[in-house]
């Protein structure tokens, strides 16, 4: 059985933290910068330009004032022994990475109280098992003007797939320019209300322009891609042919007598940074 540290962990969330705030990865850069060859109105090209143009002369900056909430994804080989608290190595990797970043802290340690944890704990921890003797550690920081857009229902199975469409197309043109178009869009269909959801958050973390293994729905992801780009609300909201980067799907099985659906929206930097030990 192989051995980690619980503080090679920490380190790893600390850098990953500091990376996925200050650096848009290729896929997201190449897609925006393939939406600006498309677009026809000048105020969306000119929005795309400036994208562009900061995330150039960024040079360890955040990409964006909100450095959101830390969304941590562990998929932890089953033969490998973390030596330590693996939940306190992932927070103290969080603080050090949001302070000696000078990155934004937006955790408050109760919803209704409201007072700031002061170091942008606790991370929002989701663990996996899987074979193998290795520790993949993704960190999706989260912003909360997309994530407050986000959506999710119980439909019923007679709804089908038309239901599901309409669901999606309707969270997006409600959701508006809040979310700072260009956005991603996750979507979990099936398992459970809980299991749901987080489909939809694993969504996010897909390159932009892969597709779902089933043609099903990698054609469905281009459908909706389609519909929501001709909604008209552009970058920024300023109209044009891009309002999305992208439409991912997630699936699991489900219950007969469900059909659970969620959208969680992403703005254009698509956050997310990952480092295997």
């Amino acid at each position: 059985m192989r051995e980690i540290s619980a503080g090679a962990v920490t380190e790893a969330v600390a850098r990953l933290c500091v990376a996925a705030n200050t650096r848009l990865t290729r896929d997201v850069t190449e897609a925006i910068a393939a939406a600006r060859e498309r677009e026809d109105w000048p105020v969306a090209r000119e929005i795309l330009d400036r994208i562009i143009e900061n995330d150039a002369i960024g040079d360890g900056v955040p990409i964006c004032q909100d450095t959101g909430m830390a969304c941590v994804f562990l998929e932890v080989g089953q033969d490998v022994h973390i030596s330590g608290n693996l939940r306190e190595a992932v927070d103290e990797g969080v603080r050090r990475g949001y302070t000696e970043g000078y990155l934004r802290k937006s955790v408050v340690a109760d919803p209704l109280d409201r007072v700031n944890t002061g170091d942008n704990t606790p991370a929002m921890l989701h663990v996996e098992l899987v074979p193998g003797e290795k520790v993949k550690i993704t960190v999706a920081p989260k912003g909360f003007g997309s994530e407050n857009m986000s959506r999710i229902a119980m439909l019923r199975p007679s709804d089908g797939v038309e239901g599901v469409k309409q669901f999606i197309l309707d969270a997006v043109e409600q959701a508006g320019p809040n979310p700072c178009p260009p956005i991603v869009v996750g979507v979990g269909i099936g398992g459970s209300f809980d299991q749901c959801a987080l489909l939809a958050k694993k969504a996010l973390l897909r390159d932009l322009g892969s597709h779902h293994a089933k043609p099903f729905y990698a054609a469905l992801e281009d459908e909706l891609l389609e519909k929501i780009n001709a909604l008209g609300i552009g970058p920024q909201g300023f109209g044009g042919r891009t309002t999305a980067l992208a439409v991912h799907i997630e699936t699991l099985p489900t219950h007969i007598a469900g059909l659970p659906c969620a959208v969680n929206i992403n703005c254009h930097v698509a956050r997310h940074q990952t480092e295997v030990l």
